[in-house]
């Protein structure tokens, strides 16, 4: 095992790219516990040096990892990581609130497991001036296409932790609501986001919320802005090859892959020229392609020398720290602005799935709720929400 994985070598390459962790920070120790327990006697301890360099509570600006996403599912999953535990947190708030429902019960203890969360990151929040050290409190995901539950969602998150980022679903509903907490000073992080129409949308939203922020003499000194772009999302539960299909088109998992990073470059390269204030954020990624015989990690190595932020769950980052050649995988500067190749460009855009997803004006806002990757995205998060639901329900019943 190399002393350095390749998410730092990534960073080593791309100033101003930040490592994010996707989960709750609360399962960070026990993830790392499983980890070494895999890991061959000669790796381990080169294994315990990089978990000291992801997360180094001594000197917390110093760590690889460098702010949070989560939402109810990844709360879910920590829940999951040790239920005996969080069994026993849930019956402390049952006890503080007799009487309490199981819907009201859930989000107390979603809230719980943000502030916990948002708490390991606040010294790095504070080392680095109030720049890093986010942590993404989503607002629940059943709740996707009405304002006015965000909004109240928002406010009680927002006030768990400075740190608190709100996350906010990239539907119709959900850029109204981006750009009133941008107007109030209030961090987002846009999420269920998977065609340019939308990015772009969120980095215009953002800007006219800072605008009305500043007109009002706001305080912005802890306001931050990332755009999430859920890639893999786009290419494989929304469809894309199913939908070449429709035209005629066979696409590898290559093409799909350079069909997400083409987005992704896009939207980087737009921002960047019109200097948007807010920083695009790239997440559902996956290992591959396998590219004459040698598996590849296009996801990472097309965004080497970005100035963005990088999410990554910890399967992901298992993934990485074992890649099985990471001899093979070489980072290039500046690798962010070579654009993906004019053959397959063309190829894409004979799909009209992707032709629209490539326009900035592919899409309109009242068709962002019915996109199938926003709707199946939506759907999977609800269904996570009701198993914590379920789970405040036995809890309750206990």
């Amino acid at each position: 095992m190399q002393e350095n994985n390749l998410l730092e070598k990534l960073v080593a390459v791309s100033p101003g790219m930040e490592i994010w962790w996707d989960s709750s920070p609360v399962i960070f120790a026990n993830w790392c516990r499983k980890l070494l327990a895999k890991a061959q006697e000669g790796d381990k301890e080169t294994l315990l040096r990089q978990f000291g360099r992801m997360y180094n509570e001594e000197k917390p600006e110093a760590s690889l990892f460098r702010g949070v996403t989560t939402n109810p599912a990844l709360s879910l999953q920590a829940i999951k990581d040790d239920e005996p535990y969080w069994r026993g947190v849930t019956k402390d708030i049952i006890g503080q609130n007799p009487g309490i429902d199981k819907e009201s019960l859930f989000w107390l203890l979603y809230k719980e497991i943000v502030k916990r969360g948002s708490a390991m990151y606040l010294p790095l929040f504070e080392k680095t001036g109030f720049r890093q050290g986010f942590l993404s409190g989503q607002v629940d995901p059943r709740k996707s296409f009405d304002k006015d539950a965000m909004l109240k969602h928002a406010e009680e998150l927002t006030a768990i932790n400075p740190n608190v980022m709100i996350k906010v679903p990239g539907t119709k509903e959900g850029y109204e609501v981006i750009e009133t907490l941008t107007s109030r000073g209030i961090s987002t992080n846009n999420t269920l986001t998977f065609v340019l129409p939308q990015l772009m949308d969120c980095a215009k939203s953002v800007q006219r919320g800072l605008e009305k922020a500043r007109r009002n003499n706001v305080d912005l000194s802890r306001w931050r802005s990332v755009i999430t772009h859920m890639e893999a999302r786009y290419g494989d539960l929304g469809g894309l090859r199913e939908f070449a299909r429709e035209k005629g088109i066979e696409l590898s998992e290559g093409d799909v892959r350079l069909a997400e990073l083409a987005i992704f470059k896009k939207a980087y390269r737009l921002i960047k020229e019109r200097n948007y204030p807010s920083k695009l954020l790239s997440c559902s990624l996956r290992v591959g392609p396998k590219v004459d015989g040698v598996l590849r990690l296009w996801h990472l190595e097309e965004k080497a020398g970005a100035d963005i932020v990088v999410t990554c769950p910890p399967s992901f980052i298992d993934e990485v720290i074992n890649f099985p050649a990471p001899e093979n995988i070489s980072f290039v500067k500046d690798r962010i602005s070579r654009d993906i190749s004019p053959d397959i460009l063309d190829k894409l855009m004979r799909i009209p799935y992707f032709e629209r997803a490539y326009a900035e004006d592919g899409y309109t806002r009242e068709e962002y709720n019915s996109h199938p990757s926003l709707v199946k995205t939506a759907q999977q998060f609800s269904k996570a929400t009701e198993d914590m639901v379920e789970f405040a329900g036995k809890c309750l019943e206990a």
